[in-house]
Formats: C-alpha cells, structure tokens, sequence
C-alpha cells in the first residue's frame, strides 16, 4: 500500500499541474483575442442572415443591449463575460458601408473607449465563432433582449432563418424503422 501513496501523489500533482496550465493558456488566448480585435477599432457592414448588419474589421458581429441608455452602457460585470464590450484604443473608422458620423465612444469597462454606434454601445457575444455568426441575435440575457445592427444604427429585430426542415423519412420511417411499438 505504501508504495501507491507517492504514486497517487504525483499523479495528483500532475493533474493539478494541467489543470493549471488548462486556466492560464485559455485566459491568455482570450485577452489577446480581445487586444487583437480591439485594435482594429473600425466598423463595417456584412451581409449575414439577417441582412446587412455592423461587423467589427474581424468580421465578427456587433449587438446592442436594449437596456441601454444612448451612450450610456448599464451591463453588468457578469454581462461582459458573456457580451463583452468592443473597445477601441484610438478614434473609431468606418469601413464598408457603416457612418463616420454614427460613430462614438464612451467610457467603458476597466478605463478602456467602448465604441458606439448611432449612440448604441456595441458588443460582441461570445457564442459568435466565427466571423458573421449572429447566435447572439434575439436572446433575453442580463435583463432586455440583444439584437445586431442595421447600417442605419437601428436594432434588427426578426429572428434568424428557421433550420431547415429535416427530410422525409430523417425520423426513421422508412430506414428500417416503425412507429407505434
């Protein structure tokens, strides 16, 4: 048995070791992502599913939070874990089909500028894997509803293209399978 004591013992000391490396590489990959992006700091316009919507220079979808005042950002802290705020470290551009004139800053979390649009503060969702990705599009989260933006700074509110319907016969019918048992 003792000899299994200072086994289990370094093998715990491994995993922890892992679990660690685990923490510290993806919250590394995930400032820098932000940096990254941030550092663009232009806004443009893409056609996604739900039409012309506000992209950052990355491609990846804006949204605006209802519950926000014009210029005036009210998430919360846990909310920009989950919507964190597009910042810019300098003066905004637009690129693309977006306004000059639409665009803003206001102060936004830890000291940094977020960028505004037609007075709207942007976020981006971090459900939104790839560039034109909108799976942040209608959702009810933090207290109002998150929708992306039309060029002319206003919210698109209709919902996404409906999947499209499975095929016939995709339930099992017909592929070996019965119904009624």
């Amino acid at each position: 048995m003792k000899r299994n004591r200072p086994v289990s013992l370094a093998l715990a000391l491994v995993l922890a070791g892992a679990v660690v490396l685990v923490f510290a590489v993806a919250g590394g990959s995930a400032k820098k992502t932000q940096r990254t992006v941030a550092g663009g700091s232009a806004v443009s316009v893409k056609q996604t599913v739900l039409g012309r919507t506000l992209v950052d220079a990355n491609g990846r979808t804006l949204y605006l939070f209802q519950a926000d005042r014009p210029g005036v950002s009210t998430l919360s802290q846990a909310g920009l874990a989950v919507w964190p705020a597009f910042t810019s470290g300098g003066t905004p551009q637009a690129t693309g089909g977006a306004a000059t004139a639409d665009l803003g800053t206001i102060a936004g979390p830890g000291g940094a500028r977020q960028v505004t649009y037609h007075g709207h503060p942007l976020y981006y969702y971090v459900g939104d894997r790839q560039g034109g990705s909108t799976s942040g599009q209608g959702l009810n989260q933090f207290g109002a509803l998150w929708y992306v933006l039309s060029p002319s700074g206003s919210a698109i509110t209709s919902a996404p293209p409906a999947a499209a319907p499975a095929a016939e016969g995709a339930t099992g019918e017909g592929a070996g399978y019965r119904s009624g048992y």
